[in-house]
């Protein structure tokens, strides 16, 4: 799917030719395969920030109404993410969905299901579909809207969603006073370095920024409603830590998946092979293929092979399953209104 023709790929991982600044060896190994420090250099990043956390939940736990703001997707890895955050580390979280106007019908039944199982309020905010429309055909138009390093990671489309989600995120946390935003990115979608973060306030606007441009060229001044106001950027007595805990924790997919059916959590039948909520993915995938001549998920799986989580054979599976086509249409069918 990545490309028609057959694509080059680095013999360990499954970066493809075509992304940016890959180079392969006489082995055929690409130079971020050939960067990567190795498994233990990895397990004493993971120990360091195991500790790290720790000694947050001592800082945060009880000092509020909810401990933890969980961005929660009802995919898997948000949804093992919230169970661990709950189950194992005994936090009060209040569960966060960004309804983006596609997700898949099966992943709502689960959040009713998980929910009730594991006892977390939960807040849907859906904002209209109007503006989202304009913001996701923006997106999917526009090669330019956000950095090329960011595009490396993710998809216009699926960039301008999640900082609508982060923003959103950001602002409940400010009004409630919750000090800990919980996110369920896999340790091959956030960097290490990025896994436990606490912003000041100079930081925090500067990032904000980053976000609020490009979603300002699509969509105006509407967009304001979903991210902090400067009234309570200014009148934040503290920023909250954004967390990304699969990075630092154990990680098995298929034990994650045996974990959350127990929840009443069942994969949708509806979603490509990449998302287990989402019904946008797919066309955010191929229009980032045709932007950017790569598969916006190549660099999240290929971290996943190199550290011994996916295995390369499926990997590429992923990466070249074509979209279903009836999902694709209907997908485009309402876009275009």
């Amino acid at each position: 799917m990545e490309t028609r023709r057959k694509l080059k790929r680095c013999t360990r991982c499954v970066l493809p030719e075509t992304f940016p600044g890959i180079s392969f060896d006489a082995e055929g190994v690409c130079n971020y395969c050939r960067r990567y420090r190795g498994d233990a250099h990895l397990e004493k990043q993971k120990a360091r920030l195991r500790r790290k956390f720790d000694e947050i939940l001592t800082q945060v736990r009880g000092q509020g109404e909810y401990d933890c703001l969980m961005s929660w997707s009802g995919g898997k890895d948000s949804t093992y993410t919230m169970a661990v955050l709950k189950e194992q580390f005994g936090l009060r979280v209040l569960a966060f969905t960004f309804d983006n106007g596609f997700v898949s019908p099966r992943a709502f039944e689960n959040m009713r299901n998980v929910t009730e199982h594991l006892g977390v309020d939960h807040i849907i905010i859906k904002p209209r579909f109007d503006l989202l429309r304009r913001i996701f055909i923006g997106s999917a138009q526009q090669r330019d809207l956000y950095t090329p390093k960011a595009l490396e990671r993710a998809s216009n489309v699926c960039t301008s969603c999640m900082g609508l989600a982060k923003g959103i995120a950001l602002r409940l946390a400010l009004e409630r006073d919750i000090p800990l935003i919980a996110y369920g990115w896999s340790p091959g979608q956030a960097p290490i370095t990025s896994a436990i973060f606490r912003g000041n306030p100079q930081m925090m606007r500067a990032m904000l920024q980053a976000t609020l441009e490009p979603l300002r060229s699509l969509a105006g001044e509407a967009i304001a409603p979903y991210f902090p106001s400067e009234a309570q950027l200014s009148a934040a007595s503290r920023w909250p830590y954004n967390v990304s805990p699969l990075a630092f924790l154990d990680f098995d997919e298929e034990a994650e998946v045996e974990h959350i059916r127990k929840l009443g959590w069942q994969r949708p039948d509806d979603t490509d092979p990449n998302s287990t909520n989402c019904l946008l993915n797919a066309f955010a995938i191929q229009s980032h293929i045709e932007q950017m001549g790569f598969h916006p998920y190549a660099l999240e799986l290929a971290n996943l092979v190199r550290q011994g989580y996916l295995d390369r054979e499926e990997a590429i599976a992923r990466l070249e399953q074509p979209p279903n086509p009836e999902v694709l249409a209907a997908v485009q069918a309402k876009l275009s209104g």
